[in-house]
């Protein structure tokens, strides 16, 4: 049988989360946000997780890694106790910068684990203002 792995990004802002039973949840929160980065905000807002530069920017993120390590050894144990079909969601703010890069980069490392989807369910939504602290 071929395991089935779905792994949907989406920024929490929006208010309308995929719906799965028993999803693993990866919470990017707490990695560095480009538009919050004065450093960066001029030059990566308006592009996306699925842009390179901004990619390594949240993977350089210290725990972005271990982020990703946890989430896929996650879904392996899934894999190992026999689970088929898993929902993968992960999430940010807005959905466009942290839970996509995350989101791509735990799809590339799970490719050999069966059948990956990755979609990105906020991306092309407007860039919504700072989350409130």
């Amino acid at each position: 049988m071929t395991v089935h792995i779905r792994i949907t990004s989406y920024g929490t802002g929006h208010n309308d989360p995929p719906a799965a039973a028993n999803p693993v949840v990866v919470d990017t929160t707490s990695l560095r946000n480009p538009p919050d980065d004065p450093a960066v905000r001029r030059q990566l807002t308006q592009l996306t997780g699925l842009d390179p530069t901004v990619a390594t920017y949240v993977m350089n993120t210290p725990g972005a890694e271990h982020l990703v390590d946890h989430a896929r050894r996650t879904i392996e144990q899934r894999i190992k106790n026999g689970q088929q079909h898993i929902d993968v969601h992960v999430h940010c703010y807005g959905g466009r910068h942290r839970s996509v890069a995350i989101a791509e980069q735990l799809g590339q490392q799970l490719r050999g684990h069966g059948r990956v989807h990755v979609q990105h369910r906020h991306i092309n939504q407007p860039i919504l203002p700072s989350r409130p602290r």
